[in-house]
């Protein structure tokens, strides 16, 4: 069953703006638990992208989106958007929306702290 579902994804001009949306299904809910965003690039390992605590109150990005991209989370709608500005054609990849299964605690940087997987959605930045 699918537990994680992202949107939004799609063909956008350099410089343009994008937002990834990742909504919680099938008897999962994000309260509680980190939830993180990846991307795959082709013929690239999958990337950690940004990452937000159970609480919404930390953070965390990778250096190349810092100050362009925004995690946020809405507990009450079950989802974590990723809000991302000037992108740029090396931003190109499919995005991964990831959770976390243990409860209250930091949000991790590691892929393999995730458990729940979403299947992705392409973004496409034209130059």
């Amino acid at each position: 069953q699918v537990q994680v579902v992202e949107s939004g994804g799609g063909l956008v001009q350099a410089g343009g703006s994008l937002r990834l949306s990742c909504a919680a299904s099938a008897g999962l809910t994000f309260s509680g638990i980190a939830v993180g965003w990846f991307r795959q690039a082709p013929g690239k390992e999958r990337e950690f992208v940004a990452a937000i605590n159970w609480s919404g109150g930390r953070s965390y990005y990778v250096d190349s989106v810092k100050g362009r991209f925004t995690i946020s989370r809405e507990n009450a709608k079950n989802t974590v958007s990723l809000q991302m500005n000037g992108l740029k054609p090396e931003d190109t990849a499919i995005y991964y929306c990831a959770a976390d299964r243990n409860g209250y605690r930091d949000a991790p940087r590691d892929r393999r702290e995730y458990y729940y997987w979403g299947q992705g959605t392409q973004v496409t930045v034209l130059s």
